[in-house]
């Protein structure tokens, strides 16, 4: 049974930073891509982050290029997403998603989802 499961999630003022986790299982981590997507109310849910299998290639949106990193850990099966100079813009819930797919940029890449994290950053 695959499972992802998300968490770090929480509170915040503009400025901090944070470090998402999503921690995976029942199927074979170093081989698929690992993503994070984000659903704010009201909004579709729009791609972050994603990370090669191999940890080899990143991607970023625009709106978190040097403020987010991606990294994964294949030997811990998991995945991160260090979150830094936090603004409110960046309330929403958190995914982490896994595809077999080079660096997925859209959701339809993905094949697996966890339930998601909520991240919210006040003013």
């Amino acid at each position: 049974q695959v499972q992802l499961v998300e968490s770090g999630g929480g509170l915040l003022q503009a400025g901090d930073s944070l470090r998402l986790s999503c921690a995976a299982s029942g199927y074979s981590f170093s081989t698929y891509a690992m993503g994070w997507f984000r659903q704010a109310p009201g909004k579709e849910r729009e791609f972050v982050a994603a990370i090669r299998w191999d940890g080899g290639n990143t991607s970023y949106s625009d709106s978190v290029t040097g403020r987010f990193t991606i990294s994964r850990d294949n030997g811990k099966k998991r995945v991160y997403l260090q979150m830094n100079s936090l603004k409110p813009d960046d309330t929403a819930v958190y995914y982490c998603g896994a595809g077999r797919t080079t660096v997925g940029l859209r959701r339809s890449e993905y094949d697996y989802w966890g339930q998601g994290t909520q991240v919210t950053v006040s003013s």
